[in-house]
């Protein structure tokens, strides 16, 4: 098989909104690799030009029996994002050991290889969220899921190899066409049905002194600015690294769903509830990317405004759905 671009996990979130915008500069020798499952992802694929669309697993045998040719970039978007997920085995062959393969591969046939780390990679922030080789040596996730993506990153760190390949860092992305998600949709996907069906919104109360409820904060990326720093890296080839994909600006839970509330012409209506017990000691209460590394790189556009994003979301798609 011969194809220019391959995205990995293109059915999903990030990746179906990758590939429509490849599409919009006219790309459609596009390999689209998923596992679709029996949920509804395959409906991401409706309305997409692609060449070829290939399952996970028939596409990492091709991967190891090297039958793939003509590959110019792999966008490597595809893993399990649960946050939740308990089988560490599944996770680090899916998150880690399927990243590493692919890799390996792409470098040995001087492939542009782009990939999704994941801001959980940062624990509980203690150690802030600059994304400089010393700090990542020392974070530590509080979750499988964020270890997962952090085996690979020291795994690359390890072996030199930042200076060839992109890793991502995808801060709290959200946006058209997560609905498959199920539970690790957006807040704001989810909000929007709760303020549908009652009226008002659910948010944790926070369990520690310096923020009230609702103050929590996380550093909101709209999903079309996640895919235009994708598509910078592809579009820059001698441009590498472990980098930031945030806005460098946290906002609060309260923020968000304002904004959702404004976005639907309603009135805010906020019921804050308790946290699980299981979730307490695993809850990151804030992230805020340093996207220093990021600008040095030479990617100059501003990111979409919470407000903004959340009207579009919201207006343009949820409504229309």
């Amino acid at each position: 098989m011969s194809v220019k671009i391959v995205v990995t996990g293109g059915a999903g979130f990030i990746g179906r909104n990758l590939v429509a915008a490849l599409n919009e500069r006219g790309e459609d020798d596009i390999l689209i690799v998923d596992d679709l499952g029996t949920d509804e992802k395959w409906k991401n694929l409706v309305g997409l030009r692609y060449e070829e669309f290939m399952d996970k697993d028939d596409f990492r045998l091709a991967v190891r029996q090297d039958t793939l040719a003509g590959i110019e970039t792999v966008f490597h978007l595809g893993a399990c994002s649960s946050t939740t997920e308990k089988n560490a085995h599944f996770l680090a062959d899916n998150n880690y050991r399927y990243t590493r393969d692919l890799c390996t591969w792409a470098l040995q046939n001087n492939v542009r290889f782009i990939y999704a780390s994941s801001a959980a990679t940062y624990g509980d922030g203690t150690l802030g969220y600059a994304d400089s080789d010393d700090i990542t040596r020392q974070l530590s996730p509080l979750n499988m899921y964020g270890y997962s993506k952090h085996m690979f990153d020291l795994w690359a760190l390890k072996h030199e190899l930042f200076d060839r390949i992109v890793g991502l860092k995808y801060f709290n992305v959200y946006g058209p066409y997560e609905d498959h998600k199920g539970d690790m949709r957006s807040v704001i996907n989810k909000a929007y049905e709760q303020i549908l069906q009652t009226g008002e919104v659910k948010l944790f109360k926070s369990y520690r002194p310096e923020y009230k409820d609702g103050e929590q904060d996380r550093d909101f990326v709209y999903v079309k600015d996640a895919v235009d720093v994708t598509l910078f890296f592809h579009e820059h080839r001698r441009k590498s690294g472990l980098v930031n994909c945030g806005s460098g600006k946290a906002r609060t839970w309260n923020d968000l769903v304002k904004a959702v509330f404004s976005a639907m012409g309603k009135p805010a209506r906020i019921n804050y509830i308790d946290m699980p017990e299981t979730l307490q000691a695993k809850y990151q209460y804030h992230t805020q990317a340093d996207v220093e590394l990021l600008r040095n790189l030479g990617y100059d556009n501003d990111f979409t405004s919470l407000e903004d994003g959340v009207r579009d979301y919201v207006q343009d798609y949820l409504q229309k759905r």
